[in-house]
């Protein structure tokens, strides 16, 4: 059986094709139309998926839609109803959209198919999972157990925010659900909101302005209690309930009522671009900890229900790394497999997933250790496709015979302090670079975040990095209970690795104790000694592997930065002039696409200006 799933509409738009259990290509739309978190359908991901596949669309078994649209359709009527008369503007704005186009999707999406290529509706049948099911599917399926708990959180789906579902050979049965608008997700995405990010984007930057908070400080455990008294009710299962009151996501047009927010944290709503202040990182430090118990008790009562110590995540929460990293920390779990592709652009491998297991019957076989193929699903381009390009543009580079070479040249560039634009094979699926789109760098600089965050990225300066760590050597330098190979967990900095930091160093504000050296990788290492680990095997991603492997002969070290191929606003690249254009508009100093070597001081002028590509603020 071959099937296509697709998910759009909302964000984060992605098809994924399987045949016959393997998955032979997915991938988000952004990053062809180069919009980030585009929500729109996915022609281009699909006639990547189509093409890949070397099959024709008529040729499919089924295409199945990640969710369904007439019970998603049932809860905005129930909601505004149930709210009347608040929510009268939202409801002029949103219900005519739905009566002119989305209560019609079945034949809004086989118009838009047409679009693919040839394309037959009476040939191929068109089907539609449910939202939660679709996130069970893409966490459970493709991972490597016989049978395990699947917990699915994120903002809303149809009805269900978060579900518990339990996995056995080829079928899901979900066991309970919490309902909107009672939802941990929006409770996440309304601190987002308040804290000046933007909503279904921002989230992981809350997640990394939270270490800046102080955990024993009055004002972060006054944050946290008012969060308690005025905002949510956790029960001793995970569900949670939500003041309405204090929402504004049900019937407008906005996440939080300011005012009332306002009052009750005592200073306003940050506004994009405002100066971060300690009490901003209090409040995400407070949020964070909330989420936190909400995901643990979640945890724990899907144990009590299921009986199952594997479990698997996915939804939009389960990109929380943080939270993650304390399932195994506190032996919640004794395995772990979280979608790298969690949100709503997974939702496109489930539903292909529903289609094949759960409609099409077909058995499973659990694939070690996992059948993501290390999440590197996307187009790839041939070294003569490179080359092409290069001259093309008249770039100026040098065409390596010897990978050995090349991996050595390009890991003495990151040992001497310069930072490596890396374009390899296959492009990720979901939002991780894991060292096939990433720049990469020297993880022991204390100058590297600073220089990355403001000259590479043209970001925020607090946002923190991930390292890139061989798979046997994890234990050297994290506590870590499991492998990370999605950049999903995690763990804290290894004590030995750790440095004495200041005795005034709470009294500092937050963006001087950035600079602080907190282990021998600073770059790396966040502000509460945790690092985002991505775990690298020989056997997923060989040549990646061998990179960090001779960076670890060269230097001692095992362990690099590797942040995803982009600058803030712009969706990761896709093919090799995309890496050369972000190449040349930022200060990479090394560019390395396939078997060819880029230096920055060996490029025609380039018109920066006139060449750059404007991206909104993320």
């Amino acid at each position: 059986m071959i099937i296509l799933g697709i998910s759009a509409y909302y964000h984060d738009s992605a098809a994924a094709i399987i045949s016959e259990e393997k998955i032979i290509a997915a991938a988000q739309e952004e990053r062809f139309t180069r919009k980030k978190h585009d929500p729109s359908f996915p022609v281009n991901a699909i006639k990547y998926c189509v093409e890949e596949s070397g099959y024709d669309l008529n040729e499919m078994d089924a295409i199945v839609f990640y969710d369904k649209p007439f019970i998603k359709f049932e809860r905005l009527l129930e909601t505004y109803y149930h709210f009347a008369p608040r929510g009268l503007v939202s409801f002029i704005t949103s219900i005519p959209v739905w009566v002119r186009e989305k209560l019609f999707l079945k034949g809004l999406i086989k118009k838009e198919l047409k679009k693919t290529g040839s394309y037959d509706p009476a040939k191929v049948p068109l089907y539609f999972s449910e939202h939660h099911l679709s996130h069970a599917a893409s966490a459970f399926y493709p991972s490597p157990f016989e049978e395990a708990a699947i917990l699915t959180i994120d903002g809303v789906g149809e009805w269900s925010t978060a579900s518990i579902c339990h996995g056995k050979g080829n079928s899901i049965k979900i066991l309970k659900e919490l309902h909107f608008p009672h939802s941990v997700g929006l409770l996440y995405s309304a601190f987002t909101y308040f804290l000046g990010f933007r909503v279904n984007s921002g989230e992981y930057k809350l997640m990394g302005l939270a270490p800046y908070g102080l955990p024993n400080h009055e004002e972060t455990q006054a944050f946290e209690q008012k969060i308690y008294d005025h905002l949510v009710e956790i029960k001793d299962d995970g569900s949670v309930w939500l003041n309405q009151k204090m929402f504004k996501y049900a019937t407008g047009l906005r996440m939080v009522s300011d005012r009332k927010w306002n009052q009750l944290f005592g200073f306003r709503r940050r506004r994009p671009g405002d100066k971060i202040e300690q009490h901003h990182c209090n409040l995400a430090y407070a949020i964070q900890n909330v989420t936190e118990e909400v995901v643990r008790r979640m945890v724990k009562h899907t144990y009590e229900v299921t009986g199952q110590r594997n479990i698997c995540l996915a939804g939009g929460v389960a990109l929380n790394c943080v939270a993650n990293g304390k399932i195994l920390e506190e032996g919640l779990a004794d395995n772990i497999f979280i979608q790298p592709a969690a949100g709503d652009a997974g939702g496109a491998l489930g539903a292909a997933y529903t289609g094949l297991y759960i409609l099409g019957g077909k058995e499973r076989h659990p694939v070690h250790p996992d059948a993501m193929q290390g999440a590197y699903l996307g187009p790839e381009y041939s070294n003569s496709r490179i080359q092409r390009t290069l001259r093309r543009l008249n770039a100026d580079y040098r065409k390596y015979n010897d990978s050995d070479e090349l991996i050595n040249d390009a890991a003495e560039f990151i040992s001497r302090g310069e930072v490596v634009g890396w374009f390899q094979g296959r492009m990720e699926y979901g939002p991780r670079a894991l060292g096939n789109r990433s720049i990469l760098a020297d993880a022991r600089n204390p100058e590297m975040q600073k220089k990355l965050n403001l000259k590479i990225k043209y970001r925020e300066s607090f946002r923190p990095f991930a390292p890139s760590t061989l798979e046997e050597d994890m234990n050297a330098y994290y506590d870590l209970r499991a492998s990370s190979p999605y950049m999903l967990l995690v763990g804290k900095v290894k004590d030995q690795r750790r440095k004495q930091i200041p005795d005034h160093y709470n009294d500092m504000a937050p963006m001087e104790r950035l600079y602080i050296e907190r282990s021998d990788v600073p770059a790396v290492t966040h502000m509460d000694f945790t690092a985002r680990v991505q775990s690298v095997s020989k056997d997923t991603n060989e040549r990646y592997w061998r990179l960090i492997h001779r960076f670890k002969e060269l230097t001692g070290h095992s362990t690099i930065i590797n942040t995803s191929f982009n600058v803030r606003g712009e969706p990761i690249v896709r093919n090799p002039e995309e890496a050369y254009i972000c190449f040349m508009n930022t200060e990479m100093d090394v560019l390395v696409l396939g078997d060819c070597l880029l230096k920055k001081s060996d490029q025609p002028a380039w018109d920066r200006e006139k060449k750059i590509q404007k991206f909104k603020p993320d």
